[in-house]
């Protein structure tokens, strides 16, 4: 079993759901994608993994541009531009994931 977090150390919530693997004994590869920028097909592949359109990854609440017109391949450039409105965490379990919002979530996946 692979567990991938991609992290914000500033982040309470972030925090919190590393607390939580830690808890359950998992010692997940943290990945923080403010220090380490995703391409766009890693992007589509976490969306495909939560089951969610694209726009799922976005903190649309925090933007102040308009997206609703971009394409996949738009709003994936747009999330690599501005990778601080990225949701957070995102704790990919093989080929499952889910948004650590509130962290608790993020137990569905765990085996």
């Amino acid at each position: 079993m692979t567990v991938i977090v991609y992290h914000n150390p500033r982040c309470s919530k972030s925090r919190a759901t590393l607390a939580l693997l830690k808890d359950y004994g998992i010692e997940p590869d943290i990945i923080e994608y403010l220090q380490t920028p995703q391409n766009a097909d890693t992007l589509l592949e976490i969306a495909k993994k939560l089951n969610q359109p694209l726009q799922a990854l976005l903190r649309a609440h925090d933007s102040e541009d308009d997206v609703s017109g971009l394409d996949d391949a738009g709003l994936a450039q747009y999330l690599i531009e501005n990778p601080k409105l990225i949701q957070r965490p995102i704790v990919v379990v093989d080929d499952r994931a889910r948004i650590g919002r509130p962290p608790e979530s993020i137990l569905e996946i765990l085996p």
